[in-house]
């Protein structure tokens, strides 16, 4: 049986390596370490680059995406609470759902993001959790030909379960290098794995033909105006 929030077992295992590492090193989460290593096995965040942190509070992976983004870079976050941490210039945040909000104020100078990030997920009630996380993932990947750039790069948190290849078949149409890790900072009971894909190929570009590599720096883009859902 799992342990109930007050047991010392459970204190054990939320109070564990990460979470004190975490604190030493400043970063508002343990989530900063699974960021840390999927960009450290995928290279997935370069200098310069503009990402897009959707779900972004606890504010952890803020932190790490504008560290290796450098001042050259740029990182808009968005949450549905405000994000309590203090940022360099380079980070903006917004509060709100970033599947009711206008994209073009998710963009900074109307550009799509190299990378856009989620560590969202539904609130858990132990009944359907794995359908609401693949819906949700679903409703990011509906959203990238508007946010993301071609050539771009997507990382997204998703419980694993029965819809869970179906969503990766559907990553995989659209990007060209997809792989799927779970970081050793992930609760060893947990569901959840990351899919992270690069080279980005928005539909539009499947239907012309188009397989030119932009590597997502520089390419032409103009987005959409209107709702994300």
């Amino acid at each position: 049986m799992e342990p109930r929030l007050g047991h010392p077992m459970a204190r054990r295992k939320l109070h564990d390596k990460y979470f004190k590492q975490a604190k030493r090193e400043g970063y508002l989460a343990r989530s900063a370490y699974k960021l840390i290593e999927l960009d450290d096995r995928r290279r997935l965040l370069r200098p310069g680059d503009t990402v897009l942190d959707l779900g972004c509070a606890p504010g952890s992976w803020l932190q790490v995406a504008a560290q290796r983004v450098g001042p050259r870079g740029r990182v808009v976050g968005i949450d549905l609470n405000p994000v309590a941490g203090s940022f360099g210039p380079n980070v903006r945040t917004i509060v709100g759902d970033f599947t009711e909000i206008d994209p073009a104020d998710l963009l900074d100078d109307g550009r799509p993001a190299n990378v856009v990030l989620s560590d969202m997920a539904p609130k858990t009630s132990g009944h359907g959790d794995h359908f609401h996380s693949v819906r949700l993932c679903e409703r990011i990947v509906a959203t990238l030909p508007v946010l993301l750039r071609p050539g771009g790069s997507l990382v997204m948190k998703v419980f694993e379960g029965e819809a869970f290849p179906p969503l990766l078949a559907e990553v995989r149409v659209l990007f060209r290098d997809v792989k799927t890790i779970k970081p050793r900072a992930t609760r060893e009971m947990s569901r959840e794995t990351y899919i992270t894909a690069k080279r980005y190929r928005p539909p539009r570009e499947q239907e012309t033909g188009d397989n030119s590599e932009s590597g997502g720096r520089g390419a032409k883009h103009t987005p959409g105006k209107g709702s994300a859902s």
